[in-house]
């Protein structure tokens, strides 16, 4: 049985070596991070995933290692996955200083075969770059191949996606290689995990076993970048519309369920709201913009997507003016900080952007999120007041605004809402109740795509 390793602890890192613990294999997650290496070696779990805690629990030190050591890991594994982090320059595009690091000292310390796979998200031609580097860093002769292996992870529901995935891509440039990954991802693809008794719970619509698609190694570096543009764009396109809706008088969740409804098209990621955000869409649309304009390619429609994404949020910045005219000493309770639910990720984040206008301009904001406040913390200090719940944060204020699609937010006490708050003004920036129930209990609600009609109640309130 092969022996993985998996540079980088952090979300796509931790993930997959439980993961691959959870299929059988002997793992070994490296970190340069002591602190953190130590921390998880405790125990601790840096981030918030459903099921991530239960397997750690469940593999560490017997099939899951944790180590601060590179070298060691490459000599004792045949395959090292790259998952570190690829963050974005000032021109947008990704960084690879951290993968060239990586590679360089799996090269100084090679005593075999080894199959080298990214995972990070990196730009078409990585691998040859990583080649290249391994070559160069060493005089010995270096047996080893290099693949494409990008992860399609949704924070929050990335253990699942994982153990359950749509499909798994594999770039390989040589059969050897291709092979060995075909039989790492065996567990999944003949179906022999979903039949153990302690699997990970399966979600809703998935079609079992998953397809593996075997490329070269740049088409499987293009598939990473195209596909999360694509979603991104889907979700740009959806807030183009609801704008439209907003000034002609439709509803975009109708428009959506029209629209969605039809297969070639589907429902996924046409969620009219305040723009996406986190640590992949925004970094991932940009490196391939940067991408294609290194290749001469003029792709404007990515700088489109950007533009409305960005436009977004200061279109929802606008209504909050509206509802409450001027917001300098005005009390705002805010309802999530995370860029999207389930999640305690801050990167990127609408909903924070979003506060630090509102404190920009003089507003008074207490906050609430139910995984994200201690990364909020280290953003905002004092100058946002945390709360422990939904009904304390709306206690006094002149209005609620929810900026984030938390399960609980979606289920509130609309009445007891109604009687917190100061005046009866909610600003939903997520869609998650309808014009018709929030009238019902007396609350003057505005959303985005709908209801142009409650801009104008709202002024003559105000």
């Amino acid at each position: 049985m092969n022996k993985i390793a998996v540079v980088g602890s952090g979300y796509v890192g931790l993930v997959a070596a439980a993961c691959f613990a959870e299929l059988g294999y002997s793992v070994v997650c490296v970190d340069n991070d002591l602190e953190r290496v130590a921390a998880l070696r405790r125990g601790e779990v840096p981030i918030h995933e459903q099921f991530l805690p239960e397997l750690l629990d469940r593999h560490r030190n017997v099939r899951l290692q944790f180590s601060g050591s590179l070298a060691e890991a490459v000599k004792s594994c045949s395959v090292i996955f790259i998952a570190v982090g690829t963050p974005p320059k000032d021109n947008g595009e990704a960084d690879l200083s951290y993968v060239e690091s990586v590679a360089r000292e799996i090269a100084q310390n090679i005593n075999g075969y080894k199959v080298i796979i990214e995972k990070s998200t990196v730009p078409v031609y990585t691998s040859d770059w990583i080649r290249r580097v391994m070559l160069l860093t060493t005089d010995v002769q270096c047996d080893f191949d290099v693949v494409s292996n990008p992860e399609f992870l949704r924070e929050g529901t990335a253990v699942t996606d994982f153990l359950y995935p749509d499909r798994i891509v594999v770039g390989a440039d040589t059969r050897r290689a291709a092979d060995l990954l075909r039989d790492i991802y065996s567990p999944l693809t003949t179906g022999k995990y979903y039949a153990s008794v302690d699997k990970i719970p399966e979600p809703d619509d998935v079609n079992l076993p998953p397809r593996m698609i075997v490329t070269t190694a740049k088409s499987a570096e293009l598939i990473k970048h195209a596909s999360n543009a694509f979603l991104a764009m889907k979700i740009s396109f959806i807030n183009a519309v609801a704008n439209i809706c907003e000034e002609v008088g439709a509803d975009i969740e109708q428009v959506s369920t029209g629209v969605g409804s039809d297969s070639r098209i589907g429902g996924r990621f046409l969620r009219a709201g305040i723009g996406y955000g986190g640590s992949c869409f925004p970094k991932d649309v940009a490196a391939f913009r940067a991408v294609a304009q290194e290749c001469g390619y003029d792709f404007g429609l990515l700088d489109e997507v950007m533009k409305i994404n960005e436009n977004q949020r200061n279109r929802f910045m606008k209504k909050i003016r509206t509802a409450l005219w001027t917001l300098k000493g005005k009390k705002l309770a805010v309802l999530g900080l995370a860029f999207k639910g389930r999640t305690d990720d801050i990167r990127e984040s609408p909903a924070i952007a979003l506060v630090e206008q509102l404190l920009a301009e003089g507003a008074i904001v207490t906050a609430y999120d139910p995984a994200a406040m201690k990364r909020s913390k280290e953003v905002f200090g004092d100058r946002v007041t945390f709360t422990e719940g939904v009904y304390q944060t709306a206690a006094g204020a002149d209005a609620l605004l929810i900026l984030t699609d938390w399960d609980e937010f979606s289920s509130l006490d609309l009445k007891h809402i109604r009687q917190q708050l100061r005046y009866p003004i909610v600003l939903d920036g997520r869609n998650l109740y309808s014009p018709e129930e929030m009238e019902e209990h007396g609350l003057l609600y505005v959303s985005v795509g709908r209801r142009p009609s409650a801009l104008k109640q709202l002024a003559k309130v105000s």
